[in-house]
């Protein structure tokens, strides 16, 4: 009996230790994302071939929506969602002139011609819908949104993935989720696009391992970061302005997991969040590898969590920068 209890001393001593070993490499690695530009980054180029500076989320908004959409490597895929997105941007504003918008490409530093097809899209509809963000070197999915939110001109502000993968015209279901929280004098409010609804049949598809990481990186998400938000990965999210401004001034996590700390920031602040159902289809030639990407998302995930709890992360007041 004195040994088996001398082993459980010694696992509870030995999870002690490895718990602060991983409190201490949490705290001793964390990094802030990079709020600085490139001078390339600050501008943009126009129909015409001129450059242009970009305006800074601090200012006041000048459009009523800002499309931020991140792009590597996009050249296949993403002129379709650019198709999509644009008829039924400016089909709205023919209904209603008042509309105004923004497209804003962010192309985070990819190998093709993403830049080129895009800036065609400016030389259709001007530079004053279709603006393109040509980042010097890769940053992340989440380098990407916070650079392209950093520069537009929204009241409200949409991430919308470079894929297609959600029916654009669901920006009404969003819209109408965001009017539902967004009650306060404060102008706080965040929709997320959810694809929880279709879980069920995504199992189904879906094999066993690729099913167990699902719900192994939903259980962490849960228990370490975000409570009431069943998909926090759905590339498909409305903000207010202010919103926007509030939580991604806090933003340290450039790759995957971003949604996740922006959801949680988004808690911390006690920013309302709407679930909202929206269409959404696979479509081929992700750049997520399965198991190391949910590997990186998963410890992620858990120095979030440990990052904020040790001091080492710290939620901030917004400030203008270069």
């Amino acid at each position: 009996m004195d040994c088996i209890c001398e082993i459980v001393q010694a696992l509870v001593a030995l999870a002690a230790l490895g718990f602060i070993v991983v409190l201490v490499i949490a705290h001793v690695t964390a990094g802030m994302a990079n709020l600085s530009r490139h001078e390339k980054e600050k501008y943009f180029v126009t129909a015409t071939g001129e450059t242009r500076p970009f305006p800074s989320l601090h200012d006041p908004h000048s459009r009523e929506l800002s499309v931020v959409i991140p792009a590597y490597n996009e050249e296949l895929r993403m002129p379709v969602m650019l198709d999509e997105a644009m008829e039924y941007l400016e089909s709205r504003q023919r209904k209603n002139p008042s509309f105004t918008y923004e497209v804003i490409v962010v192309d985070d530093g990819s190998k093709d011609k993403t830049t080129e097809i895009a800036l065609e899209y400016t030389k259709t509809y001007s530079a004053d819908k279709v603006r393109v963000l040509t980042l010097v070197k890769n940053r992340g999915k989440g380098g990407a949104v916070l650079m392209g939110t950093l520069s537009s001109r929204g009241k409200l502000i949409l991430m919308a993935d470079a894929d297609g993968a959600t029916k654009f015209s669901d920006i009404e279901k969003v819209e109408a989720g965001l009017k539902n929280v967004n009650s306060g004098p404060e102008n706080m409010a965040i929709a997320c696009g959810s694809r929880a609804h279709l879980e069920k049949e995504s199992v189904a598809q879906r094999s066993v391992f690729r099913t167990f990481l699902m719900y192994g990186f939903h259980f962490l998400v849960w228990f370490f970061c975000v409570r009431g938000i069943r998909d926090t990965q759905c590339g498909f999210k409305l903000f207010t302005r202010e919103a926007a401004l509030r939580t991604f001034s806090s933003l340290h996590i450039e790759r995957w997991a971003f949604d996740v700390e922006l959801l949680y920031i988004a808690q911390c602040f006690k920013i309302p969040i709407a679930e909202v159902a929206v269409n959404w289809t696979e479509i081929e030639g992700s750049k997520l590898v399965p198991f190391w990407s949910w590997l990186q998302m998963g410890r992620d995930l858990i120095f979030i969590r440990l990052r904020y709890f040790t001091g080492a992360w710290k939620l901030r007041s917004p400030q203008k920068t270069d």
